[in-house]
Parts: C-alpha cells; sequence; structure tokens
C-alpha cells in the first residue's frame, strides 16, 4: 500500500509589535513578540510567544499570551488601501450625513468633557440624577469621589457609569473593586449585564485555578484587566502577600491599577476615638496599601461618617491625601468637593412629585412582666456590685462597664443572646488561671472597640464571636481580684431567668411576632405580604425563628439570612425573595447585618421590623435601606421598631428609661439621614 505524503501548511509568519491580529474571533494590536532563544540547540522550528491586547469595545485592555505557531486560526490583519472612487458606487447624500453623525457623536475624546458616551452602551434606563457623578469625574485628570448617596439610590451604576467613560475615553485600562464578600457576585453580574464588562472574582478558588493552569508562580491580581476582590480575603495574610507582589515598592506612573472602587467603604473607615488620631484596622491596612497605586478612586458608602471626625479625616486621606490629612478635620468647603451626597427626599420628578415612596417609623409599644424588669434590676445591682469592688482604677473600671454594657445590649436583643454572653462570662470570671500581667489600657481599649464594631458573632457557633470572647477574657484578666460573693449570686440569679425566658416568648418577642403574623397569616391564611426582621445577633435570629415555628409559621415560609449563609444559598434566597409572592412561599425574611448591605429586597416587600436598636446609627440605616430603595413600588415604607410603654416619660435607670435612650438612636439616625455627614462626638 501506497503512503501518501501530506504536505504540512506552513503556520503562518508572527507578527511585528504594533500590527492588529485576529485570534480567537477577536481583533488584537500586539504588544510584544518573544522568539524561543532555545529552539537552536535541538534544531527545532523557532515559536514566538505574542502579547496581545484587545481593542474591542467590549473588551478593551483585555490580555492575552499565546504561542503563535500553536495557536489556530491566528491571522494577521495587513493594512489596507484606501477604496477606489466609482462615480456608480457613491453613497446617497443623506446616507452619508447619517453615517457622519453616527460617527461624531460616538467618537469619544478625552478634551470633550460634554459628550458622554457610557450612558448611551449601557443596557439601563439611568435616571438623570446618576449622572452627576460622571459629569465630576470627568473635570479632572485624577478622580477621586466619594459617592455618598442614600441607602438605595443606585451608586453602583453611577461607579460603573464612570469605569465603563473612563475606559472608553483611553484614560483607564484597568480596575479593581474592593467590596464585602456577599457583594461580589452582584458586582460581577451587573457589571457583564448592565455595561459589558467582564470582571473576575479574586478568591482561594481563582488561585488554584490559576495555578493549575500557569504554574505555581501565578498571580490572580496580575492575570486579567478588571478584578473583584472581598476586603476581607484581600486583609488576609494570603490576599495581602499576593498584591505586594504586584505592586511596585514605591508608586510609579502609570499606576498598577488605573480604577479603585471601594463599596461600602466605611468598614474600612479607621476605629475612631476620644483622641486625635484614628487606629487603622486590618482592613484600613489593606486599602492604605493599595490606594497609592491607583490612579482614579470611587469610594462608595450612604454612611460614611461614624460620628469620629478623626476616623472621617483619616478615611478623606485615603480617597485623596493631597486634600486631606488624618489628624486634621476636613473642611466642609474641601469634603463637598470630593462628596457627591443626594437624599432621596431631595428628588422629585420633572412635575415636583418626590421619586421614592415616604419612609414612616412605626413604634411598636411593649407592656414588659414583672419578671423582665426584675432581671433588668438585677443586671443594674451587678454592675454597682462590681463598680464597689474594682474602684476607680481606669482599666478594671473600663473593663466592668464593658462587661455591663455589654449583657445591656444582649438583654435588650433577646433572653436567647443574653444567656449566651452571660455563659461566657461567667466561665471566664471563674477561670483558675490569670495572666500575671493584666492588659494594657490601650490593648483594652483596642478589644473593646473591635468588639463593638464586630459581626463576626453571625458566623459563630456559640453566638457571641471571637472578638467579643476575646474582649470578655481581657475584661476578667484586667480585674486584680475575684468577684465578690454577691455579684455570683446575682450572676447566677440572672442565669436562671435567661434559661427559662430563652424557650418562651418573653414581651418584647410576642409583641413583635404578633406584628409578623398579622401580616403574614390572617385567619390560618397566608396573605401576600412579606416582612423583614433585623437583628444584631446570631443567638436572636434563631430564637425567633424557634419561635415562629412554635407558632406554626415555619419551613419553607421562614429563610434566614446570616454571617453562615453560603454564597449559592443567599443568592436562592434573595432571588426567591425578589420574585412575586404567589411564585414561592417565603414570607419573612430573618436577617442579621450580613445582609444589611448592598442586597435588594424591595420589589415585593415594604414592611421592615428591627428585633432591637442596635447601637451604632449607620447599621440602622443600612438595614432600612434594603427595602427603602430605587425600585420601591410601594407609597410608603413602614419600619417598625419595638419600644417600651411609657418609655417617653420613664425614669432615668429603669427599663423604659434604659430603652428610651436606644429609642432617641432612630431619631438620630432619622436626623443624619437629612445630613451629609453625622455630628462629631
Amino acid at each position: 500500500m501506497a503512503v501518501a505524503e501530506i504536505a504540512l501548511e506552513a503556520p503562518p509568519p508572527a507578527p511585528a509589535v504594533g500590527q492588529l491580529a485576529r485570534v480567537r474571533g477577536r481583533i488584537w494590536v500586539v504588544g510584544d513578540v518573544a522568539a524561543d532563544s532555545q529552539a537552536f540547540l535541538d534544531g527545532r522550528a523557532v515559536q514566538h510567544l505574542v502579547s496581545l491586547v484587545s481593542v474591542e469595545d467590549d473588551a478593551t485592555g483585555e490580555e492575552l499570551e499565546v504561542v503563535w505557531e500553536v495557536e489556530p486560526g491566528t491571522a494577521v490583519i495587513e493594512r489596507a488601501e484606501l477604496p477606489a472612487i466609482a462615480m456608480d458606487r457613491l453613497d446617497d447624500p443623506g446616507e452619508l450625513d447619517a453615517f457622519l453623525d453616527a460617527v461624531r457623536w460616538g467618537a469619544v475624546t478625552s478634551a470633550d468633557q460634554r459628550s458622554l458616551q457610557a450612558p448611551f452602551r449601557s443596557g439601563i434606563t439611568i435616571e438623570d440624577y446618576q449622572l452627576e457623578p460622571l459629569v465630576r469625574a470627568l473635570r479632572s485628570p485624577r478622580t477621586t469621589l466619594l459617592i455618598a448617596d442614600d441607602v438605595g439610590l443606585g451608586k453602583t451604576i453611577e461607579a460603573g457609569l464612570v469605569v465603563q467613560e473612563l475606559l472608553l475615553r483611553h484614560r483607564a485600562r484597568t480596575a479593581i473593586v474592593v467590596c464585602p464578600a456577599s457583594l461580589q457576585r452582584q458586582w460581577r453580574d451587573e457589571m457583564q449585564e448592565k455595561f459589558g464588562l467582564e470582571f473576575r472574582i479574586v478568591d482561594r478558588e481563582l488561585l488554584g485555578q490559576l495555578r493549575r493552569a500557569r504554574g505555581v508562580g501565578a498571580n490572580p491580581f496580575a492575570h486579567f484587566p478588571r478584578l473583584i476582590v472581598s476586603i476581607d480575603w484581600l486583609k488576609g495574610e494570603l490576599g495581602m502577600r499576593l498584591l505586594r507582589e504586584v505592586l511596585p515598592a514605591h508608586p510609579e506612573i502609570p499606576r498598577r491599577y488605573d480604577v479603585l472602587i471601594v463599596d461600602e467603604v466605611h468598614n474600612c473607615a479607621p476605629a475612631g476615638a476620644g483622641g486625635r488620631w484614628a487606629r487603622d484596622t486590618l482592613r484600613t491596612a489593606a486599602i492604605r496599601t493599595l490606594a497609592p497605586h491607583c490612579e482614579h478612586r470611587l469610594f462608595l458608602s450612604a454612611t460614611p461618617h461614624n460620628g469620629y471626625d478623626n476616623s472621617f479625616a483619616a478615611l478623606l486621606e485615603l480617597l485623596d491625601p493631597y486634600r486631606f490629612a488624618r489628624g486634621i478635620r476636613p473642611r466642609p468647603e474641601v469634603t463637598r468637593e470630593v462628596t457627591v451626597r443626594r437624599l432621596k427626599q431631595e428628588l422629585v420628578d420633572d412635575q415636583g412629585r418626590p421619586r421614592f415612596p415616604r419612609r414612616r417609623v412605626m413604634m411598636l409599644e411593649v407592656e414588659h412582666s414583672d419578671s423582665e424588669r426584675e432581671v433588668h434590676a438585677t443586671l443594674a445591682a451587678y454592675g454597682a456590685a462590681r463598680a464597689r469592688r474594682l474602684g476607680s482604677d481606669p482599666s478594671p473600671w473600663a473593663a466592668a462597664d464593658f462587661v455591663v454594657t455589654l449583657l445591656k445590649k444582649r438583654l435588650f436583643s433577646s433572653p436567647a443572646a443574653f444567656l449566651r454572653t452571660l455563659e461566657v462570662h461567667r466561665e471566664t470570671l471563674l477561670r483558675d488561671r490569670r495572666p500575671e500581667v493584666p492588659p494594657a489600657p490601650t490593648v483594652l481599649a483596642r478589644l473593646f472597640d473591635d468588639a463593638a464594631n464586630a459581626l463576626d458573632t453571625e458566623s459563630s457557633e456559640d453566638g457571641v464571636g471571637e472578638a467579643t470572647r476575646e474582649a470578655i477574657d481581657a475584661a476578667a484578666a484586667a480585674e486584680p481580684d475575684r468577684p465578690t460573693a454577691e455579684e455570683l449570686a446575682l450572676l447566677e440569679r440572672m442565669l436562671e431567668w435567661a434559661e427559662r425566658a430563652a424557650v418562651r416568648e418573653d414581651a418584647r418577642t410576642r409583641r413583635l411576632l404578633d406584628w409578623v403574623e398579622e401580616h403574614v397569616r390572617s385567619d390560618g391564611r397566608y396573605t401576600d405580604e412579606r416582612v423583614i426582621v433585623f437583628s444584631e445577633y446570631r443567638a436572636t435570629q434563631r430564637y425567633l425563628q424557634e419561635r415562629l415555628a412554635a407558632r406554626g409559621i415555619g419551613g419553607a415560609r421562614v429563610e434566614l439570612l446570616d454571617g453562615t449563609t453560603v454564597e449559592e444559598e443567599r443568592e436562592r434566597i434573595k432571588s426567591q425573595w425578589q420574585e412575586a409572592p404567589g411564585e414561592f412561599p417565603v414570607r419573612v425574611l430573618l436577617a442579621t447585618d450580613a445582609a444589611s448591605e448592598g442586597i435588594s429586597l424591595q420589589r415585593h416587600c415594604n414592611l421592615l421590623a428591627h428585633a432591637e436598636i442596635p447601637w451604632n446609627p449607620n447599621r440602622l440605616e443600612q438595614r432600612n435601606g434594603r427595602i427603602d430603595r430605587h425600585g420601591q413600588p410601594a407609597p410608603e415604607v413602614l419600619v417598625h421598631h419595638c419600644v417600651s410603654a411609657g418609655w417617653e416619660t420613664a425614669s432615668r435607670g429603669s427599663l423604659e428609661g434604659d430603652l428610651d435612650f436606644l429609642a432617641r438612636v432612630v431619631t438620630k439616625v432619622e436626623q443624619m439621614a437629612r445630613t451629609s455627614a453625622a455630628p462629631a462626638r
């Protein structure tokens, strides 16, 4: 049998730098060509590693490396001559005029600030107020903006418009988004669906994929021009090590990244205190490392001011170190230069009517039982006994105050949260071994501040949380002697009450669940109304779930969102909640503060309740924004709080009097919502 000789087609010649090439169905410009310098050693054909940069509108700046001789379907686009003009092939003057208009309107130049292209190349209906950040971003060669619009006005859309416009004008090629872990997928999907921009999420999964495909030296921060990373993954040891690998030792021009977006940037603000200097957290340190290597910076938060001017100044310094410096109170006129702040009540349509539904705050009055008043009085007596034993020494006194305040917060949340914290406190108080040297006052202050701002209570099995447990341990270590018999007796009395109350409804829970049942189940039949109940603690969330189940409201009717909810489950709950009530049976959503940022829950729900009033007003406003936002179809958003009957005239130190303080937090939030920054304290 004759063997036919098959002539192999020679591979196309390698392109030159600057030429256009068609690879994988897209058009690229050749950025670099490297020949195999070792080919002559064994006589093989020389191959070329070609670095390509996309020039297509929907993938501007995307990079690709291929081995030219191996890559199938490659072609160099040769320079073409202008077509010959023939009298019988002239265009119609009207069509030519329309074509020239289209070219002129579609051309984007860095010099023309009046011509905006991003709004016309996005797949969304844009509100006129959403164009202000875009216009302001183009006024200066370097964009630094704090977009502090009210919750639910579309800050993600506004940031996307800025990024797309900068890409179209070739003022940016790379971008990195830093956001809470729960918002990574939402950012990726919105950028893809609404702006046609592909972003990739940097996490351990992507790192593993890259290293399997490209080798152990692959770095996810250098593999793609547009990235999304969780602030908590970035601040970790692995995230910071990988980031530092791609950053130069000192900021260089051009910057490593063109655009930095930090969503919910208030989470990255330094911890404020009474002194002049704010203390950097790990999140702050991560942004402080990254920000100098980014040309344009967009910070997003509806609540950027935490009430401490030193913290706010340090946050603004991260945004623009040329205008602001930590330790120096920012001047209002300078702050306005970098801030975009609009409130819902300020926005009206062309007829002068409000664009957004009115928010009404409703009080659910509670009649407390004698046993609840008694346990509150016992807690007050316990605090007084500890104060007498510890005296006026600063560190022990601060420790005693922290513990009593923490117990009071948990008592005002639920008997279950109170019980968990009491058990941990008793365990640390009765521990045999104590450190020889008590913690320094500065260490105590840091631990107590971390515990006050931590959300890790949502992911801990004991319902207390690592930061809070560490602070309770430090408080016990700061005490010079052991608790008295009086203190132990009071502690046991509170534990006995909490153990009984944790398996039944207290007065506040009863009033709250009566309200829930009134809306979701009338006369034994489920209605089409949906309600959201927010709680600060996971222990309270589980307690409410158990109490609802005891009333016959459970199963598919109740969903939970907290720090332990995996991403796939979170997306399922969110998508079902946003569908019509007739499509899915869920009627009650029990959520912690893990669901209070970024997530949209407004489409079929305008009823929200707070199981307790958080001591941080910013968290309260973030919660309300889940339904009080753009796209809410109802004319009113109703926000409910449980307060003691007679709280307005209650005496100081009583149960009603202490809850009076928390109820006034609600008023403070409403006042903060009408100002561009919270007052200093």
